[in-house]
């Protein structure tokens, strides 16, 4: 019995790890953020809608922003995303106008199952191709952003505006939560509203949280990232691992552009053109290393909440001009890699220490001499 109550008290001394630092780190400076833009601002951010707002605008990017995380944190990049994105977008909209499935149902779940199936595709071949025969991602991949943009293109250079009615309804589905409501100045209740597809965002996280923590592939990620040789040496299939990486990253993108296209029901070339560099962004500030190993979509989820939270602070200030938003991207982006490089740096030489004094202090060894 006094065995196991050491034991416990040993597990819930436990540090913790860097990807799990690094994120309370992203969600404290989101809590802080958010909080001076609630006293400063005021205005939407005193609403419980703001935050609705937030997620119904970013969908799309927390889940490609997932995508992105699970390949980082197994070493590797997946820039295409976004060009997968305004494919998926492009086809489903042209795939819905040209329908001649009379159900809606039906003609709104082939599309969902069109959508899955152009990221599908691309996560299989670039994971091949990464994976078994070993080609450097970011080639791999940016062969698959210029494909993605090429083939949205050969679909229709002009903007296609959705017209299919059943999807159009989708789109106004929206989940209405009475007592995050605030009451307007004729007096009526404004419910609080949250869309479908950030229903869906959240739930992704969640899904691909406990992946990523609570399956053998998930570890295995962490354990490829970390470093592959020594994940051989393990046992691990180090190809697998990679290779179903890139199958869900890109199973979540063709997700997001669906997600993408119930948000915006129109597509054009234009679509999520900067989308990977956002998702890039948003992974490093939720604490994903780009040396791969550490991360986690929780901390995704805040980083995305971060960028968000910074576009909606310059567009409701002066400063409301685009470049504005560019240069508080790179600025909070750079920051946290420095953040990250300083308290990364701070517990290995701590956790270096410790290893020292525990193997010169004869106390703390597993058989201490006897006491006489």
């Amino acid at each position: 019995m006094a065995e196991k109550n050491q034991g416990t008290r040993l597990r819930q001394r436990e540090p913790l790890t860097d990807a799990q630092m690094l994120m309370f780190i992203s969600i404290a400076i989101f809590a802080a953020m958010y909080l001076a833009a609630m006293l400063t601002l005021k205005g939407g951010f005193l609403k419980p809608q703001q935050i609705f707002d937030l997620l119904n605008d970013n969908a799309a990017l927390i889940i490609i922003s997932c995508a992105l995380t699970i390949v980082m944190i197994g070493g590797g990049i997946n820039i295409s995303v976004g060009g997968v994105i305004g494919l998926t977008v492009m086809s489903c909209a042209l795939f819905l106008n040209n329908t001649t499935v009379e159900s809606g149902f039906l003609s709104i779940l082939l599309t969902f199952l069109l959508a899955l199936g152009i990221g599908l595709a691309f996560g299989i071949v670039q994971g091949f191709l990464v994976s078994y025969l070993e080609i450097q991602p970011f080639i791999v991949t940016l062969a698959g952003m210029f494909l993605a943009r090429g083939l949205t293109t050969i679909l229709s250079v002009n903007p296609v505006k959705v017209t299919h009615e059943a999807f159009l309804a989708l789109v106004k589905t929206k989940l209405k939560i009475s007592w995050l409501g605030y009451t307007a100045q004729n007096g009526n209740l404004i419910p609080a509203k949250i869309e479908i597809g950030a229903i869906a965002a959240v739930a992704v996280v969640i899904l691909m949280y406990l992946l990523l923590r609570y399956t053998k592939l998930g570890r295995n990620i962490y354990a490829v990232g970390g470093s592959q040789q020594s994940a051989l040496m393990l046992g691990i299939n180090v190809k697998s691992t990679l290779f179903w990486s890139y199958v869900i990253s890109g199973l979540l993108s063709g997700l997001a552009g669906f997600v993408f296209l119930m948000h915006k029901p129109a597509g054009n070339a234009s679509v999520a053109m900067r989308g990977e560099m956002d998702a890039i962004a948003s992974s490093i500030i939720g604490g994903t290393l780009l040396t791969g190993g550490v991360g986690n979509v929780l901390g995704t989820f805040f980083g995305t909440m971060i960028l968000a939270t910074i576009q909606k602070v310059i567009a409701l200030s002066p400063l409301n001009a685009s470049w504005w938003q560019e240069m508080a991207n790179g600025a909070m982006l750079g920051f946290f890699i420095i953040l990250q490089s300083v308290v990364l740096s701070a517990r290995s030489k701590r956790r270096a220490r410790a290893m020292a004094k525990k193997q010169t202090d004869p106390a703390s060894s597993p058989n201490p001499p006897p006491i006489r």
